[in-house]
C-alpha cells in the first residue's frame, strides 16, 4: 500500500462521513471528563512554555481546536479532509483551519507552541510514524509540548464502513503506549507521562504527553 493510496483512501472516506461524523462526536467531551482534564493540562504547559499558536493535527471537525481556545490557546486546525475543514470553518467560524497532511505539514520550522494529534495517528502505517513525528518535532519550538492520544491494543483492521453507515477505507491501527514511547524517542522527543483510561473517546485510549528535545 503506497503512500498516495492511503492517503487518498483515508481523504475519501472522511469527505464521504464527515457530516455524520461531525454530528457523532460534536458534544463528546461533555462526556469525558478525564480528557477535558488532560486537554486543560496541556494548555498548562503550553502557556508555562509563553504561549503561542498551538496546531490541532488531524482536527476534523474542530472541536477539540475550539476547545483548545477556550482554554486560552492561540489554536489553529489542520486536517486532510477538506469536507471536515468546511464543517470546522462553519461551527467555528472565528478560528483557523486549512486542508493539509501531517505526512508533509506546510507549516515553517520551530512555529508552533505546541501540537495534539487526538486520536489522528490511528490511521498512520507504522512505517509512516517515525516521518509524521519528524515533521511534528520540526515544526513545534525547542522545548514546546506535544499530546498524543491513540486506541491501545495490538492490530489493525480495515474499516469499511462507519459514522451513518457510509462506506469507508481506512485502516485503524491500535497501538502499544511503548511502540509510540519508542517512536517519539527517536524522532528526538522526551516522553512525560502516559496514561490509559477508557471512555467514551475509546474503549481503551492512550494518552502520551511528549516534549521536543533542543
Amino acid at each position: 500500500m503506497t503512500a498516495k493510496s492511503w492517503l487518498a483512501d483515508t481523504r475519501a472516506s472522511y469527505d464521504t462521513v464527515a457530516a455524520n461524523y461531525a454530528d457523532q462526536v460534536r458534544n463528546l467531551l461533555a462526556e469525558t471528563p478525564y480528557e477535558r482534564a488532560i486537554l486543560a493540562l496541556f494548555a498548562d504547559l503550553v502557556l508555562a512554555g509563553g504561549d503561542g499558536p498551538v496546531a490541532d493535527v488531524g482536527c476534523g471537525p474542530g472541536r477539540i481546536t475550539a476547545y483548545l481556545r477556550d482554554l486560552d490557546l492561540d489554536a489553529f486546525g489542520i486536517d486532510l479532509s477538506p469536507a471536515m475543514i468546511d464543517i470546522a470553518r462553519r461551527e467555528h467560524p472565528d478560528l483557523r483551519f486549512e486542508v493539509g497532511s501531517m505526512t508533509d505539514l506546510d507549516l515553517p520550522d520551530a512555529s508552533v507552541a505546541g501540537l495534539v494529534a487526538w486520536y489522528s495517528l490511528i490511521h498512520i502505517p507504522d512505517d509512516e510514524v517515525g516521518d509524521v513525528l519528524t515533521h511534528f518535532r520540526r515544526v513545534l519550538r525547542p522545548g514546546a509540548p506535544l499530546l498524543l492520544s491513540f486506541h491501545v491494543g495490538n492490530e489493525a483492521r480495515l474499516k469499511t464502513q462507519g459514522y451513518g453507515g457510509h462506506p469507508m477505507k481506512v485502516y485503524v491501527h491500535r497501538r502499544q503506549a511503548d511502540q509510540m514511547a519508542d517512536w517519539l524517542y527517536n524522532a528526538g522527543f522526551s516522553v512525560e507521562a502516559q496514561i490509559t483510561l477508557t471512555s467514551a473517546e475509546s474503549p481503551v485510549g492512550g494518552i502520551i504527553f511528549g516534549r521536543r528535545q533542543s
